[in-house]
């Protein structure tokens, strides 16, 4: 298994915002976490990446596990160019800085862009980009360091039907050319159905649905009903959302 969640707790103000949350992911796989506003998506994410502390239960990381996030805004400098963004790990990490020459950050920079299909954008800053442009280049920022866990925060928030789907279609690229483990926090069904390998549902810090995306789709869990039908009537109260 390349990550492993063993029994994670997360108290905010005295109120278990993740409460004994377990599951794997095997290398090359990539795992769907949805669920309603507010279930604890984020916050586990956050505490993968090492942005936030657990208070019970641990993470089993691979050996030399390098760990990236991609954030749900790309959350990209504004005063950097695209060249000195997807750099900055590089740059800046201290177990990065000063391994590589300009000319090899010059390399691994245009060939992550090739890899998002974003050649030759360099010196372009990220107001002149497209969302889905600055998605791709948060994506290559992410990859720069060629992690082998990479979490993906609502990758197509705010992007039109076509975007999206060419960015779940790099998603899937990534995962296959870097043979990583990636968690993709999503609301979109259609990002599940092309992206993912298999769900978790959490609900009120709980895992409430495992399984397939066929299973998630079945309508025989009815956690997962609720969700994929967008019902207000359910398990899950919505009411008091």
């Amino acid at each position: 298994m390349a990550l492993t969640v063993k029994n994670l707790v997360k108290i905010f103000d005295g109120k278990k915002v993740l409460d004994n949350i377990s599951f794997e992911i095997e290398n090359g796989k990539t795992l769907g976490v949805v669920g309603f506003s507010g279930s604890g998506k984020s916050t586990l994410l956050k505490i993968i990446s090492g942005i936030l502390s657990s208070n019970q239960g641990e993470i089993i990381y691979p050996k030399e596990s390098e760990v990236a996030m991609a954030f749900q805004y790309s959350a990209l400098f504004d005063f950097l160019n695209v060249f000195d963004n997807i750099a900055f790990p590089l740059v800046e990490r201290k177990e990065f800085r000063g391994k590589y020459s300009k000319e090899e950050i010059a390399k691994i920079v245009g060939d992550k862009l090739r890899m998002v299909g974003l050649e030759g954008i360099e010196d372009k800053f990220p107001s002149e980009l497209s969302g889905g442009m600055q998605k791709r280049v948060g994506f290559a920022r992410a990859i720069v360091t060629n992690p082998n866990i990479i979490l993906f925060d609502e990758p197509t928030a705010g992007l039109d039907p076509v975007t999206s789907t060419m960015i779940e279609d790099y998603i899937v690229r990534l995962k296959k050319e870097l043979n990583a483990a990636c968690i993709v926090v999503t609301h979109q069904l259609s990002t599940i159905k092309r992206a993912v390998d298999s769900v978790i549902m959490l609900y009120q810090g709980d895992i409430v649905f495992s399984g397939s995306v066929e299973e998630l789709l079945s309508g025989e869990n009815e956690y997962a009903r609720q969700f994929v039908s967008a019902s207000i009537q359910g398990p899950m109260n919505i009411a008091s959302r």
